[in-house]
């Protein structure tokens, strides 16, 4: 049996993607804590696996991954179960537009939004101008995403894919706020959020808070 190990902290939002994805497949595997909020991904022994102290990286029978959007294609592609990959190339290119508009607008933002109510400390503290910049990048990048979902019921199509799985870990952050109902007004989020918590591999990776 291969063994799967993925290191990094129960309550990151891209590491919550890669362990929806792989309850998604039904995959077995070791969760070696390394806590953000410690600093932990700073110490000696995490940077000898990621040289630029993130999470997750994944071992997977001897062959290491990094970065969260390799991991997850390789886990999708390597693992038995559902695809959360397209079958054609232009879902597939909506899948990737979606992700890089996740990583390179989103994440920063909506981070900046949950992190202003809920760890001011690791986002540098309280600043209400730059949580209100926040809030209107976090709305400009759901709506884009939510014009690539167009009649769909998930990002890139009728079943969810990789980007889905990208998006939902960083809302459930901003829906613990005051602001989210600020930040999800915006055309075609609901039912798309609706769906996403009604994952069962939503609901069974929410992280420990507290």
């Amino acid at each position: 049996m291969s063994k799967i190990v993925l290191y990094g902290f129960d309550g990151s939002t891209y590491v919550r993607t890669v362990r929806m994805l792989l309850a998604e497949k039904a995959a077995s595997y070791e969760l070696v804590p390394v806590n953000v909020l410690k600093g932990e991904p700073r110490e000696p022994a995490h940077l000898a696996r990621h040289p630029f102290g993130k999470v997750p990286v994944l071992d997977h029978d001897g062959f290491r991954v990094l970065e969260t959007s390799a991991i997850a294609a390789y886990l999708d592609e390597v693992l038995p179960g559902p695809s959360f990959t397209p079958d054609n190339p232009k879902d597939r290119a909506r899948m990737r537009m979606a992700m890089s508009f996740i990583d390179s607008y989103g994440y920063g933002a909506l981070i900046g939004v949950a992190g202003f109510h809920l760890f001011p400390d690791f986002i540098g503290g309280q600043n209400e101008e730059a949580k209100q910049q926040a809030i209107a990048t976090s709305r400009r990048v759901l709506a884009e995403l939510m014009k690539l979902r167009g009649g769909d019921a998930h990002i890139a199509g009728a079943r969810p894919s990789l980007a889905d799985l990208y998006l939902a870990p960083i809302c459930f952050y901003v829906g613990l706020t005051s602001d989210a109902e600020e930040v999800f007004a915006v055309d075609g989020f609901a039912p798309w959020w609706e769906r996403m918590q009604a994952m069962p591999s939503y609901q069974a990776t929410a992280p420990q808070l507290g």
